[in-house]
């Protein structure tokens, strides 16, 4: 029997129902209009917002970081980046240690399930909004398909209608107004909560570090934009006789600030406007403030500025390559932080709904992204390969699981190395050559393998054009240079290239036991 988080049954019909939209006062928030938070911001209303959140209400910061990331183009692209870098990469149901048939093919169901599930990658997107916002809430949406509880897509629900709990700050709830609010429904929500920082989860995502930058660049922009206005024009002074009315004076006072931007204006006559020099002054200190800002942004939340924008002082290949490094790392981070919910939240339902092998034990599948790169496997191929040469035992199974191939099925067919019995010849013959006595048995062995390089493990296309120049060799060296030379455009280079090498090899290892 499957039971909840309470202990309770968990029948088929509760995972049909949608909690938020039975809940009336849950439901009345999700019509609610969104506030915006960042107009009229300043430095006490922005700490009073995120004392708010410390104190259980997630609505206020909530609607903040939806403010922040739709007013800062800066921030909104940086965190674009870093929510679809999860998207590149590939990812496999793993089953537990040791699975046994039962278990494996779970974890096969669960992989084409997921497989199937045209919705998951905007999951995986969705998900990603916690590095942000702290926390991400998808409510699921079950149905019974082919004797199969499955989940049919999900809705990404706002995290202004929920909240923590009062005596647990890391436990989110419905905000149902109530104090304790509502708890969610167990197989119910995929609730990923991302750990950018240590603590409570009002604090877990970036907004906390994002919002101060953010607030002091809304600063200096407005402060930009008023020096663009009246920089470059001339200070008007306008003059009027003694014993003008006041109506005198607010008709000049209307033409001189007019006649900056409409370029001509009109006033009494008897009053003269002069023009003095333009305003003086430099748009360096705002952009300067500016600048911080971004590249504060950028550091918090790609780790660094040169993956984004570079400075022209210090914007190095190297550095940027060393910028890269970080980035990779933080996204990697992102990845097993992700791995956990959906194993979690997704995985676990599902296995525990139709799994044949589920009895409540801890050997659960895992969901595991495919985080191996081809420059991976070429650094760890060639130290695999010297390893095995000296006679190391390294299992196959230890190997596919560290490049992520899998191993393949009985029958299937698998990929072979080309003339491969040449490379056992050189071994072979290597082999004889290191042994610290020169024995007969040695020698035949030797013997054995360059007459198989040489001769028995020879290409066909070129044993027949090498062979009668090898004949002609024994008898002159011109005629064969001469023929050789003809012949040369139309082989194949690599081919050639690997066969010679293969030969002076062997003429090395002729003079060495003939010395």
């Amino acid at each position: 029997m499957i039971v909840d988080i309470h202990g309770n049954p968990l029948r088929a019909e509760t995972l049909k129902q949608t909690q938020t939209e039975e809940n009336a006062q849950v439901s009345m928030l999700l019509k609610q209009y969104a506030e915006h938070p960042t107009q009229g911001l300043t430095p006490a209303k922005l700490a009073s917002l995120l004392r708010e959140a410390e104190e259980g209400s997630l609505a206020a910061i909530a609607d903040l970081a939806k403010d922040v990331e739709d007013k800062d183009g800066h921030i909104s692209c940086e965190l674009g980046k870093r929510r679809r870098a999860i998207l590149g990469f590939e990812w496999n149901i793993m089953p537990p240690r040791n699975a046994s048939k039962d278990e494996q093919r779970d974890a096969d169901m669960l992989a084409d399930l997921l497989d199937d599930a045209t919705w998951f990658y905007d999951f995986l997107f969705d998900m990603s909004d916690a590095i942000l916002k702290g926390f991400s809430a998808n409510e699921l949406k079950w149905d019974y398909v082919e004797k199969l509880q499955i989940v049919t897509g999900y809705t990404y629900r706002d995290q202004n209608i929920f909240k923590t709990h009062p005596d647990d700050f890391n436990r989110i709830v419905l905000n149902d107004n109530t104090n304790e609010g509502e708890a969610l429904n167990p197989f119910g929500w995929a609730l990923h909560i991302h750990k950018s920082k240590s603590g409570y989860v009002h604090r877990t995502g970036l907004l906390s570090v994002l919002a101060w930058p953010f607030l002091f660049k809304n600063y200096s922009v407005r402060d930009l934009a008023e020096f663009l206005e009246i920089y470059g024009l001339p200070v008007r002074v306008g003059k009027y006789p003694s014993g003008a009315s006041d109506a005198e004076k607010a008709t000049l006072l209307r033409a001189v600030m007019a006649i900056g931007h409409n370029a001509g204006g009109i006033i009494p006559r008897g009053m003269e406007i002069d023009f003095q020099s333009a305003a003086n002054g430099q748009a360096d200190p705002f952009e300067s403030m500016i600048r911080w800002c971004e590249l504060t942004q950028s550091k918090v939340i790609l780790g660094g500025t040169l993956t984004s924008q570079a400075d022209g002082k210090t914007s190095t290949n190297a550095l940027g390559n060393v910028h890269q490094e970080v980035k990779e790392d933080i996204t990697l981070s992102d990845l097993h932080q992700l791995e956990q919910t959906i194993s979690r939240d997704l995985l676990l339902p599902l296995y525990a709904l139709n799994g044949k092998s589920y009895n409540g034990n801890r050997r659960l599948p895992r969901f595991e992204f495919d985080t191996s790169t081809s420059d991976e496997m070429r650094d760890f191929a060639p130290p695999l390969k010297d390893l095995v040469s000296t006679g190391m035992q390294i299992p196959q199974s230890w190997v596919h699981e560290r490049l992520n191939i899998p191993e393949a099925k009985d029958g299937e067919a698998v990929l072979t190395q080309p003339n491969s019995a040449p490379q056992a010849a050189l071994n072979t013959a290597i082999a004889a050559l290191s042994t610290e006595h020169k024995s007969r048995d040695n020698q035949n062995a030797l013997d054995e393998a360059l007459n198989a390089i040489t001769n028995g493990e020879m290409r066909d296309e070129y044993k027949a054009t090498l062979q009668p120049l090898l004949n002609k060799l024994n008898k002159s060296s011109d005629l064969a240079a001469i023929e050789l030379a003809e012949l040369y455009p139309t082989l194949d280079q690599d081919a050639l290239t690997e066969l010679l090498t293969r030969l002076f090899f062997v003429s090395e290892l002729w003079g060495t036991i003939n010395e």
